[in-house]
């Protein structure tokens, strides 16, 4: 995303998320223990324009996405979504999906790593914006539904179709997408969807940890890897070949791939920029 802004002011206040930001992690909770922090208009709309302003402004290094409560997210608000879409016309829902599919569109696009911290339940739109994120840190309460075509849906909701065959395989995604059944934290784990596994109540804590990680690291060399990963799914392996070199080439000229030379000499921790 462009780093380029024109009058819009920075956003001060986000009306549906809770939003954090330190030493170039930012922590986004989603805030609706009440109702397993169902998603709104609003919460999707937030979601796309924060990841949008995070990304200018080139301050985040790394972002965790969590839940507050019992559990992670519970999908689309089944009143204050389900219900409202009854009465929308066909451009309208064309309007709302594709607002959906941006959220996703921005966690995959954004310059740095995005970690979902999972505990309880992952469903619906939940289930999805964990499996666009870079990692899924989950303690053994997690459990993921995909569950639209429990509602009459296509189970290919907000990119699932596109991402879900790429993480687990497309036996795992197809059983997961049409039937809907929850998969909990042990099995997700074996077919691959959790990047890490912790204690129970440890979730959050590990998401933490590895976003200081991420963020005292080749922030460059992170973003790329993260543009390339997504980029080249659907390349030949020649063009993903060539657009790795360029890339390489690129960060060759930076000032980090200097610094790891001098660090490497002196005998001493490299010093990242990010640049």
């Amino acid at each position: 995303m462009s780093p380029f802004t024109g009058s819009a002011a920075r956003t001060e206040r986000w009306r549906h998320l809770r939003v954090e930001l330190t030493d170039g992690v930012a922590t986004v909770t989603l805030a609706r223990p009440e109702k397993l922090n169902a998603l709104t208009f609003g919460a999707y709309a937030d979601l796309r324009d924060l990841l949008a302003e995070l990304s200018r402004e080139r301050a985040v290094r790394a972002l965790v996405l969590a839940g507050e409560g019992r559990g992670f997210c519970s999908g689309g608000d089944v009143d204050e979504i389900i219900g409202e879409t009854l009465s929308m016309d066909t451009a309208q829902l064309l309007d709302f999906n594709r607002m959906t599919g941006q959220v996703v569109r921005a966690i995959r696009e954004c310059p740095f790593p995005v970690i979902a911290a999972i505990h309880g339940v992952a469903a619906g739109a939940g289930a999805v914006l964990a499996l666009a994120s870079d990692f899924r840190v989950a303690d053994p309460t997690a459990r993921f539904a995909f569950l639209f075509t429990r509602v009459g849906l296509s189970g290919g909701d907000m990119g699932a179709a596109y991402l879900l065959p790429r993480v687990v395989g497309l036996g795992h995604a197809t059983r997961l997408l049409m039937l809907g059944e929850p998969v909990h934290a042990p099995e997700a784990e074996r077919i691959g969807l959790i990047s890490e596994l912790t204690e129970e109540g440890g979730a959050d804590e590990a998401a933490a940890t590895l976003a200081r990680r991420l963020s005292e690291g080749p922030a460059l060399a992170y973003a790329q890897t993260k543009a390339l990963l997504t980029a080249e799914l659907d390349m030949p392996l020649a063009a993903a070949v060539e657009m790795d070199a360029a890339t390489q080439a690129l960060l060759m000229t930076g000032e980090d791939y200097a610094e790891f030379h001098k660090a490497f000499t002196a005998k001493r921790p490299p010093k990242w920029k990010g640049r």
